[in-house]
């Protein structure tokens, strides 16, 4: 317990990559953090940091206190959880790495329905693309994570699914409304606004524009899917999300239809946790609430 005030301040180095700009994240001045790290490396006999003319590096004995000191931290949170559980204070935290898409709609909805019945329960988004989701999970940066379409899954333990097939969204008055079933080809006809290629969302449109000998040329990449949303209010171009990230009614002039399986693929969205990890009491339980949740939705038609 001693040393977790100079975690916090290893930590805070690391992630800041100086010392400088750590001491303003922590305010303190740079010369005290700069002597509590040295005091640290000294106790320990070893130094955790290259000093680069940039910036602070972690070496590598540095990247494997820091697995140690997220470890140990993660215990302790549990440990505190569980105590909280069983006196009652339903106390604790809880920490989840997302795409933007789960924003919006159902994580908003999911955390205030948590929090009604938990108000003593307090929640982080990290919000983070299909890779560093997994990261994150790795090294203990969040408890849980809901990923479209991950890339590896490796040590990802894999709590539920649902499919999620990829929607096209455009103006009510588009051309696009009027058709029985919507094609890939008929939506690469108009101006697209497509997410950034680290998302799940791109990577099966490139598979569907391969499939049918189209190029998917852009004329908007973003990794902002709120933009994606909002601006195809403004013209008559075409969008793309999955059903998620996007309620019945997003305005009075925008509608989302699925792009026809034929095309693009359906895609999968996972909740899950890093494999092996017992998680703390409100974690655990918020789990089991979001497992519940997707169920329901996986039993929706996505039409």
């Amino acid at each position: 317990m001693k040393h977790f005030k100079i975690f916090e301040m290893v930590k805070a180095v690391a992630r800041a990559g100086s010392i400088r700009k750590a001491a303003e994240d922590m305010n303190i001045t740079a010369s005290a953090l700069n002597r509590r790290i040295k005091d640290f490396e000294d106790e320990l006999g070893f130094e955790l940091f290259e000093r680069l003319p940039q910036g602070m590096r972690l070496n590598p004995a540095g990247e494997l206190l820091i697995q140690h000191i997220r470890l140990q931290m993660s215990d302790l949170a549990r440990i505190q959880s569980q105590v909280a559980d069983l006196s009652g204070l339903r106390r604790g935290h809880v920490s989840i790495a997302c795409s933007q898409a789960l924003l919006p709609y159902f994580l908003s909805e999911q955390i205030s329905f948590y929090r009604a019945q938990h108000p003593g329960i307090t929640f982080s988004i990290n919000v983070r693309d299909r890779q560093q989701i997994e990261h994150d999970l790795s090294t203990f940066e969040s408890d849980l994570a809901l990923v479209f379409e991950p890339v590896h899954l490796v040590d990802f333990e894999i709590i539920q699914s649902i499919p999620q097939p990829v929607h096209a969204v455009f103006r009510a008055d588009h051309s696009l409304a009027k058709k029985r079933e919507l094609r890939l080809r008929d939506c690469l006809d108009h101006p697209c606004i497509v997410p950034s290629t680290n998302y799940g969302v791109r990577n099966l449109l490139e598979i569907g524009a391969k499939k049918i000998l189209r190029t998917l040329t852009p004329a908007l990449e973003t990794e902002s899917f709120d933009l994606i949303r909002h601006y195809v209010q403004h013209d008559y171009s075409v969008g793309f999300q999955i059903p998620i990230g996007l309620n019945n009614l997003i305005c009075a002039n925008t509608v989302h239809r699925p792009i026809a399986v034929k095309d693009i693929p359906i895609g999968q969205l996972y909740l899950g946790q890093k494999k092996g990890r017992r998680l703390p009491v409100a974690s655990s339980r918020f789990a089991l609430q979001l497992h519940s949740a997707l169920e329901s939705l996986n039993n929706i038609s996505p039409d």
